[in-house]
């Protein structure tokens, strides 16, 4: 096992609790970006390093648009992490997907407007150059694999893999926007993977999502139409079994052994994009 292996978690909706690690401790940090959502917690599990970083803040204070994705991804980072594991609650664009199923993402459609959606932007403080990060393989696939087995041992109904979309939010679809992403083929709308995805590409760190999808958004007819309430109600009967495929998927990530090699790939793809 790689002595310098650390596992980012970015807690979606409903999963983001710090007690699953041991000796924690909290940090107050900035970056040339900002600050990110929350504070960093710092500990452990199974013997690895992990910080947690609540996506949308204490209490989910903060909307989708005004997440800094940067400052968490940038902090992360400078935290030393090698590994992301993210989650997301998400609307099923699928019969066969129904509400209490897990996802596991590799690909994804970006339909966010306002956001910054890269760390290259020629502003003051930020990285130096252009980076033309290569987006085929968007999700790694090594965080794949583990995440499937996490979902296997755990006996939970998953699916291997899964296209998002992720719309600007904070509002849920239109009955006319859900039909146009189902006729795409995308199997889940939500509204933070992109550009959090991309933003832990730059930064050459491998990133995986484990998706919840808590509703039908609005396309199935005879379903209640998605809400904060019908959210809420999916996340609070799994929030727990969310909390232990994590666990699982970090010891498997101890049990892997040596992520030397798979470091290094994620960091020269993230290296060989940038344009001086």
């Amino acid at each position: 096992m790689s002595s310098d292996i650390k596992v980012g978690i970015i807690g979606g909706t409903g999963l983001n609790n710090p007690d699953i690690l041991e000796n924690r401790i909290e940090k107050e940090v900035n970056t040339s970006y900002g600050k990110p959502s929350d504070t960093l917690v710092c500990g452990t599990i199974s013997g690895i390093k992990c910080v947690i970083l609540s996506r949308h803040g204490h209490g989910h204070s903060i909307s989708p648009t005004l997440i800094n994705f940067r400052a968490n991804i940038c902090a992360l980072k400078e935290e030393g992490c090698t590994h992301i594991l993210a989650t997301s609650a998400c609307g099923s664009l699928k019969e066969e997907i129904a509400p209490g199923h897990f996802v596991i993402m590799d690909q994804f459609i970006d339909r966010t407007f306002k956001r910054h959606v890269t760390f290259y932007d020629q502003q003051p403080g930020s990285w130096k150059g252009v980076s033309h990060i290569p987006m085929g393989e968007p999700f790694s696939p090594y965080i794949g694999k583990i995440l499937t087995k996490a979902c296997k041992e755990n006996g939970v109904i998953f699916h291997p893999n899964g296209t998002t979309v992720t719309i600007e939010g904070p509002r849920f679809s239109t009955v006319a926007e859900s039909s146009i992403f189902r006729s795409w083929n995308a199997d889940l709308v939500n509204m933070t993977t992109v550009p959090e995805v991309t933003l832990a590409k730059e930064a050459g760190i491998m990133y995986g999502v484990l998706g919840m999808a808590t509703d039908y958004d609005c396309w199935k007819k005879h379903e209640e139409a998605v809400s904060v309430e019908s959210v809420m109600a999916v996340m609070k009967k799994n929030s727990e079994m969310g909390t232990k495929i994590l666990k699982t998927a970090v010891r498997l990530i101890a049990e892997y052994g040596d992520w030397t090699k798979e470091i290094k790939e994620a960091q020269d793809v993230a290296t060989k994009s940038i344009m001086l």
